[in-house]
């Protein structure tokens, strides 16, 4: 049975300008959804745009998967009056209808999980054709005559006894082929519920929006940080291996300064067994060059969503998030800063990142933060 996912977006947008792309806790916003659809048990996963960067984006990016796809949309269902059921059908028919499942996932809806979209999948049999998941509201609603809706107000629960109301979060919705064709929508005739945490029932239509999302989005990350024994560290390099500056010629990048001290802190943990890894996202012969000479093999250049690319080395070696350290200084390292079983910062890290990190060191970066990271992670081992 081939299940396929869908993420259909639009270059434009009205409330927060191009908020599908701007980053929310390091990384674009569509990629929380697309990492999870990576990850959950989909065939297939298309991302159907009328932005071209975003197309190029998506295939530079993901390139250590074949799940990914994308797709550029048509003028005509991109327009602010276009249903998202045009873009779906479209879509279809563009490829022959060739899937069994039909995985509708909402861009906008960073706490959609891998879990979430299995829960939607499984639920498809004999008894459903389609899902969609759901919050559990506990507010008591009103119309606009003045009348209650979901309660008695001459009998008012207590919240713990009010079962309340199920709310669509517009997550996602999971149908089957016959069923799409059949009823053109991403509903069909006999609907299955997956209840959803009540967070994610939060909608991103202004600054304030974002600001709320984001913070609860950074607060589930460190909830689910376990501890455990490190056995694998992450590096960014500039800010991190470099004070951040770098020398430039007529000719591109010049030099970097790399601290001596930061390499032999390297080298002890690997005496260890700790395995080392470097994730930048700069292309850069010259730290290409050096992790050659420090002798770090598991070098990844050109990064730009490092926590799908950490997700997907987590799975491919078998381990927890919390057995990696993970060691950034700036916005683009916040996912990661946020999720890993311990993260660290230089002390001249970017104030966001200082705020989220764990550990921040006493060291600035380049001046043998890292060498202070490593003899960290020793130690904390040590109760292991």
């Amino acid at each position: 049975m081939k299940k396929i996912g869908f993420i259909p977006f639009r270059k434009g947008s009205k409330g927060i300008f191009q908020k599908n792309k701007r980053k929310m806790v390091g990384r674009p916003l569509f990629t929380w959804v697309l990492g999870e659809a990576i990850f959950s048990s989909l065939d297939e996963v298309y991302v159907y745009t009328d932005d071209i960067d975003i197309i190029d984006f998506i295939t530079k990016e993901y390139h250590w998967t074949t799940k990914v796809k994308a797709l550029l949309r048509s003028d005509e269902s991109a327009t602010d009056t276009a249903s998202t059921e045009s873009a779906m059908l479209e879509f279809c028919e563009s490829i022959n209808y060739d899937f069994d499942v039909f995985c509708l996932l909402q861009a906008t809806s960073p706490f959609t999980t891998r879990n979430d979209i299995n829960s939607c999948l499984d639920k498809l049999n004999t008894e459903y054709d389609s899902a969609l998941t759901v919050v559990n509201t506990h507010r008591f609603l009103w119309d606009k005559n003045g009348k209650a809706i979901n309660y008695n107000p001459l009998e008012r629960p207590r919240r713990q006894d009010f079962e309340g109301l199920l709310i669509e979060n517009g997550a996602i919705y999971t149908i089957t082929k016959e069923a799409l064709k059949k009823h053109k929508n991403r509903i069909g005739s006999h609907v299955a519920l997956v209840q959803m945490p009540e967070d994610s029932l939060h909608e991103i239509d202004s600054e304030s929006d974002w600001i709320v999302v984001e913070n609860l989005l950074i607060e589930r990350q460190k909830k689910l940080k376990v501890s455990e024994k490190i056995t694998h560290v992450v590096l960014d390099v500039d800010g991190v291996f470099t004070d951040g500056t770098i020398t430039y010629t007529k000719d591109g990048e010049h030099t970097k300064s790399f601290d001596m001290r930061d390499g032999m802190g390297l080298e002890i943990l690997r005496q260890f067994d700790i395995e080392v890894m470097v994730m930048t996202s700069e292309q850069s012969e010259l730290v290409a060059k050096r992790m050659e000479k420090l002798k770090i093999n598991h070098l990844y250049l050109g990064v730009k969503d490092k926590y799908s690319l950490l997700q997907h080395i987590i799975l491919e070696q078998h381990i927890s998030i919390n057995n990696v350290a993970y060691l950034g200084d700036d916005v683009n390292d916040l996912s990661n800063i946020c999720s890993v079983g311990w993260s660290l910062s230089p002390n001249n890290a970017t104030d966001d990142v200082k705020r989220h990190a764990d550990v921040v060191l006493s060291k600035n970066s380049g001046a043998g933060a890292i060498s202070e990271a490593c003899q960290f992670i020793l130690n904390y081992n040590k109760r292991f």
